[in-house]
């Protein structure tokens, strides 16, 4: 399985709400960081944790309505096309960088000012 398809297999479960598949893919040592690149949390155990409370974290309404995925080398970026109740239509990226078949570093890049305003 090539690393786009576990990166997709993750997106599933996340729109799945199973987060215990989600993580499976991480390593016990991985990095999330979050948008705005100041939220920083590590390690799969405390990942899994904050995943509990995703609905905080992402902007009322907030619904994927495309996804791609672009593998290179040990990286696979995500582009998501998102809407949320304030704004009609969007596009972030995500960076998954893997160590063989393990993610060990998820980072998001989104406009951080159109983020913070569909809060």
């Amino acid at each position: 399985m090539g690393i786009a398809n576990i990166v997709q297999r993750g997106w599933e479960a996340v729109g799945a709400g199973d987060f215990d598949a989600l993580v499976a893919d991480y390593q016990d040592d991985m990095t999330f960081i979050m948008p705005g690149q100041t939220d920083v949390i590590k390690g799969r155990q405390a990942f899994r944790r904050a995943l509990d409370g995703i609905g905080e974290r992402l902007p009322p309404g907030f619904e994927i309505t495309g996804l791609r995925q672009i593998e290179g080398g040990n990286e696979v970026v995500s582009i998501v096309e998102w809407k949320s109740r304030s704004i009609p239509a969007s596009q972030l990226a995500v960076l998954f960088r893997f160590n063989g078949d393990k993610i060990y570093e998820e980072r998001w890049f989104v406009d951080t000012e159109q983020w913070k305003g569909a809060f």
